[in-house]
């Protein structure tokens, strides 16, 4: 798949996802064999306006490239103003969001909204392409209800409109994420277009990233809500898809490492107090279905020192090594009997909670 510069074989994407895809967890896929990340979607209004929590959306790291920024708008001169500011920071592409189905967006015009306005979707499009030097694409959805799936039509507009790629969801906006993707209307858009298309939802495993380029014959492929806790997903993934070789699961050690890997890139990132707080979404996806999972769980989320979330963590491993050697766990974190082990933690964490304002 060829985007400017950027030519992979089959590439194995990271989707752009409000409060996921920061730089921290960007940067973890990357080193987990994501071959290009996307940043969270970001406000053309919010651009113009040079609010802070935007900015720092925006900025990349050279250990992200090749990394795409996507905005998201509903008039040309805030898309076209928005995209001239994100030019500036250098992405190796820029991406426009006409696939949001979240009210904030959808709802004020823009995201998947405009796919009811074909006809300002293109002006906005050739716009943005026209006003900026670096390759611009876009990702959207197949319709804005399954009485209105005009994906077809939209890809034309795309090619027509100088878009040099596009990423397709399989859902429309009225599905928001329920159901199943719809992978038969992939393959239609990537049938209508010449331009490569990125194929996008519901890959939560290997097989479903090989499954994914067999049924669309997409150029490409995008991970999102499948990644979350689980960056090992894109190793595994271009592996099978590429040489046919099935990687192993991650072990329990390895997840509970990507944990305080993340743990400390957020913090290294965002600052000790919001660094920590947004990493506390982040625990139970890495942790799932290991012993006293609840415990620990209930225990990071009420802790605000980097170096004991780190501690007890390697506290949480340490016990899992104890229960592989008594031969009631896996290595992959699977138990070996009937019931769950009950996991003590010999740790007492900092419950004050006086300084979260």
């Amino acid at each position: 798949m060829r985007i400017g510069s950027i030519d992979i074989d089959r590439p194995v994407i990271l989707a752009p996802m409000e409060d996921v895809t920061d730089r921290a967890f960007r940067q973890l896929c990357k080193r987990h064999g994501a071959d290009i990340v996307y940043t969270e979607f970001i406000s053309a209004e919010a651009l113009r306006r040079g609010v802070e929590k935007s900015i720092r959306k925006i900025s990349v790291t050279p250990g992200e490239r090749p990394v795409a920024v996507q905005i998201f708008g509903n008039t040309v001169e805030s898309m076209v103003e928005a995209a001239t500011i994100a030019e500036t920071y250098e992405p190796d592409y820029l991406d426009i969001n006409f696939g949001c189905p979240v009210k904030k967006v959808a709802g004020r015009g823009a995201g998947a909204a405009l796919l009811r306005e074909p006809e300002k979707l293109s002006a906005i499009a050739k716009a943005v392409a026209r006003a900026v030097s670096v390759p611009v694409t876009a990702k959207t959805r197949i319709g804005w209800d399954h009485d209105s799936i005009n994906i077809t039509e939209i890809v034309r507009r795309l090619e027509d409109a100088g878009m040099q790629a596009v990423a397709v969801h399989g859902r429309t906006r009225s599905d928001m994420y329920k159901g199943r993707a719809d992978w038969a209307r992939i393959a239609e858009a990537k049938a209508a277009c010449s331009i490569p298309v990125i194929a996008n939802g519901d890959v939560w495993s290997a097989d479903d990233a090989v499954a994914m380029f067999a049924e669309t014959g997409a150029d490409g492929i995008m991970i999102g809500r499948g990644s979350i806790g689980n960056p090992f997903i894109f190793a595994q993934s271009a592996s099978l898809v590429k040489q046919g070789v099935r990687l192993p699961a991650p072990s329990y050690r390895e997840r509970i490492r990507a944990a305080i890997e993340h743990m400390r890139l957020s913090v290294e990132y965002k600052g000790e107090k919001y660094g920590i707080l947004e990493m506390r979404r982040h625990y139970s996806t890495y942790l799932k279905g290991l012993p006293g999972v609840s415990k620990v769980r209930n225990e990071l989320v009420r802790e605000l020192d980097p170096v004991l979330i780190a501690e007890l963590l390697e506290t949480f491993e340490a016990r899992c090594e104890a229960l592989e050697r008594e031969g009631r766990l896996t290595e992959a974190g699977e138990y070996l009997n009937d019931h769950s082990p009950r996991l003590i933690l010999n740790y007492q964490p900092n419950t004050n909670l006086s300084n979260i304002v």
